[in-house]
C-alpha cells in the first residue's frame, strides 16, 4: 500500500511538472516581439538610448532586438525596415533618419495591424502610434534662455545646427532664435545644413568668428556639432558660453572643469525606456498618449557629477 502511494505522488509529481513546464513555456512564447530600430549604433547618444531600450526588455518580460544601420543612411534603414516587416513584430519602434522617405515603408506595417512608436525624431504622420522623445522646440527655447543667462541684451551670439525643415534640428533652432531674441541677444550669425562631419562644423565657425567678431555664445542643435564648435574656439583663444543639445559625457565633463557653464539635455536612457515601456502597453490593447515626452534637463556644474557618474556606469 506504501508503495502504491509513492508511486501514485511520484506521478502526481511528474503530471504536476509536466503542466507547470507547458504553461511556463506558453507565457514565454506569449511574451510580445518588439524590434527597435534606431539611426545608428556608433555614437554615445545612441548607445545611451540603446541601454534604455535593452532594459525595458529586460524589466517588461519583452522579446526584443535593436537594429540600425552601420553607416547611418536612410537607404539602409528602409532595407532593414523592409526585413524587419518580414518578421511580422507585435509592435515596431523606429527613429526615422527622414521621415518623409520612410513613412511609405511604415504604412505597410499599420496595414497589417503592427502598431508604430516613433522615438527620438517625430512627424505628423496621423497613423504613428505614438512618439516617445523630446519636444525639440521647447529644448531649443531651454537651451536659448540658458545661452541668455550668461550674456547681457545687445549682446551677438551665433546659431549652427542642421536642415531647418527637420522636426529635429530646425525645431530647436527655433525655439532658440525666439527665445533669445525675446531676452534682446541678437543672432548674428546663423549656419544650418551642416551634417555631424567635423570639417563642415569647424569650417563654419571659423567663418562666423571671422564675419562676426563680436560673437559672445553659440547654440549648436546637437553636443557633436558643440564640441567641434568648443574646440574651434579654443584655438582662437576665446571664452564663451556654449550650449548644446544631449548631455554626453564630453559635455558634461566641459561642464564639470569649467569650459562651459552648462548646456541643456535629453534624457535618451529614458526615451529608450519610455519606448518600451509604452510598446508593451500597445501590445496588451492599452491606448497611450500621441506624446510622450521624455524631458529636458539644464545641465550646470550642480548637477553634472551625478549626471556623469550615471552615465560613465552605463557605457562600461
Amino acid at each position: 500500500m506504501l508503495k502504491k502511494s509513492k508511486l501514485l505522488l511520484l506521478i502526481v509529481f511528474v503530471f504536476s511538472a509536466i503542466i507547470i513546464g507547458f504553461i511556463t513555456k506558453s507565457f514565454a512564447d506569449e511574451k510580445p516581439k518588439v524590434v527597435v530600430v534606431l539611426k545608428d549604433l556608433n555614437s554615445q547618444y545612441w548607445e545611451i538610448v540603446n541601454a534604455g531600450v535593452n532594459k525595458g526588455f529586460q524589466d517588461f518580460g519583452m522579446d526584443g532586438k535593436v537594429l540600425a544601420p552601420r553607416v547611418g543612411t536612410v537607404e539602409e534603414q528602409n532595407e532593414i525596415l523592409e526585413q524587419v516587416l518580414k518578421e511580422k513584430p507585435d509592435v515596431l519602434v523606429v527613429s526615422p533618419i527622414i521621415p518623409s522617405e520612410t513613412i511609405p515603408i511604415l504604412e505597410k506595417f499599420v496595414k497589417i495591424n503592427i502598431p508604430v512608436l516613433l522615438l527620438d525624431t517625430d512627424d505628423p504622420w496621423a497613423q504613428k502610434t505614438t512618439y516617445v522623445g523630446t519636444n525639440n522646440f521647447e529644448l531649443g527655447e531651454k537651451a536659448g534662455s540658458l545661452l541668455a543667462s550668461h550674456l547681457q541684451p545687445g549682446d551677438e551670439v551665433a546659431l549652427i545646427g542642421g536642415d531647418l525643415t527637420s522636426p529635429v534640428s530646425g525645431d530647436r533652432m527655433m525655439g532658440a532664435k525666439r527665445t533669445l531674441e525675446d531676452a534682446g541677444i541678437i543672432v548674428a550669425g546663423q549656419v544650418t545644413e551642416l551634417s555631424n562631419d567635423s570639417e563642415p562644423i569647424r569650417n563654419a565657425m571659423t567663418t562666423i568668428l571671422k564675419n562676426h567678431p563680436n560673437i559672445k555664445g553659440v547654440m549648436a542643435s546637437n553636443d557633436v556639432m558643440a564640441l567641434e564648435v568648443i574646440d574651434v574656439i579654443k584655438e582662437h583663444g576665446i571664452n564663451m558660453p556654449v550650449t548644446g543639445a544631449d548631455g554626453i559625457t564630453e559635455m558634461l565633463e566641459l561642464i564639470e572643469e569649467g569650459t562651459i557653464p552648462g548646456t541643456v539635455a535629453q534624457n535618451p536612457y529614458d526615451m529608450g525606456y519610455l519606448s518600451i515601456e509604452n510598446a508593451l502597453k500597445v501590445s496588451e490593447g492599452e491606448k497611450v498618449e500621441k506624446n510622450i515626452d521624455s524631458g529636458v534637463d539644464i545641465i550646470i556644474k550642480g548637477n553634472a557629477e551625478g549626471r556623469l557618474e550615471f552615465l560613465n556606469k552605463l557605457l562600461k
